[in-house]
């Protein structure tokens, strides 16, 4: 997949290949963004031109509003994640407040006929231009005929419309199964193993310390059985989010502490990916250490039982 960064005011005459675009920004591209994106890439095998994505970085509440984001996803998961789907070009917008005062007019002019954008897919929500007052209602207006447009409807789960606000309110009531339904796959977050306390190894329950990527949401503090990507295998285990207040009175710092099953390899400094598959139990301060110990064999259990290993 080729990956073009634009940073507005981008250049115009340059010349850029026929393509279907879908537009979005693609948070956690959950099951309603996969149906944009393969709607798009059928499009474009149709009129044998190039499958793109056009996304944006950074969030625009971070622009427009100062405020921090809660991301689902980094840009470099994202962008494996659309290579995976098939998608052949990605353009990622550098969203600035020079790029959001665009009028919805300029945005088509600019960013798509000037792209050589020949058909367009959102979903029936996607708004674009200043204040978000373009919609797929007045996209052929703005488009003046030179770019054709094709708009998905909501994709449902039961009652609830899927959306990114909807995997987060999953994620932050520790609901990791429902995430996982909403996003067609089990929830994510990288990061980088660092050193921590190393209690964990004192109780016979070594522990990687991820380091999550910066400003990934976390999902709610609790025990959670997960399967961890190495550089060279996956392997299941039980992860724990929270403050750990059996050995800490005071401390409002979360982390995240994965327990491999069978593991005993150093791998420090290392990237990883933890895949939240089911939340076991929320946090708890014991009364002692043999109570935590106890505890955590039980999940060990249970999240064996999940994956399907025997513990013989």
């Amino acid at each position: 997949m080729k990956v073009v960064e634009l940073v507005h005011p981008i250049q115009s005459g340059e010349k850029y290949e026929p393509a279907v675009a879908a537009l979005g920004f693609f948070d956690g591209i959950h099951q309603g963004h996969k149906k944009v994106i393969k709607k798009a890439i059928a499009i474009a095998a149709e009129k044998k031109v190039t499958a793109a994505v056009m996304t944006f970085n950074p969030h625009p509440k971070e622009v427009l509003r100062k405020e921090s984001a809660d991301y689902l996803i980094t840009l470099d998961q994202k962008k494996k994640k659309l290579a995976s789907l098939g998608v052949e070009l990605l353009y990622v917008v550098q969203f600035s407040e020079e790029f959001a005062s665009l009028s919805p007019q300029q945005f088509i002019d600019q960013y798509l006929i000037n792209l050589n954008v020949k058909h367009v897919v959102a979903g029936f929500d996607y708004t674009y231009g200043q204040k978000g007052k373009g919609t797929m209602e007045s996209f052929s207006f703005h488009s003046r005929g030179l770019i054709e447009a094709t708009t998905v409807e909501k994709w449902t789960e039961g009652e609830e419309k899927v959306s990114s606000t909807a995997v987060r309110e999953a994620l932050k009531q520790g609901d990791s199964l429902k995430a996982a339904r909403y996003l067609g796959e089990p929830f994510e977050v990288t990061g980088i193993v660092i050193h921590g306390e190393k209690r964990g190894r004192t109780i016979g329950f070594p522990t990687a310390n991820v380091e999550a990527a910066p400003k990934i949401l976390l999902p709610a503090p609790g025990v959670y059985a997960v399967k961890t990507e190495l550089k060279d295998r996956t392997i299941e285990g039980v992860a724990n989010i929270g403050v750990k207040p059996t050995f800490h009175k005071n401390n409002n710092s979360q982390t995240l502490e994965v327990y491999l099953f069978d593991f005993e390899e150093d791998i420090y400094d290392e990237f990883v990916t933890v895949s939240f598959y089911d939340r076991l139990r929320g946090e708890i301060k014991f009364n002692s250490v043999e109570e935590l110990v106890s505890r955590i064999k039980e999940d060990v259990k249970e999240a064996e039982r999940i994956f399907g290993i025997s513990s013989e």
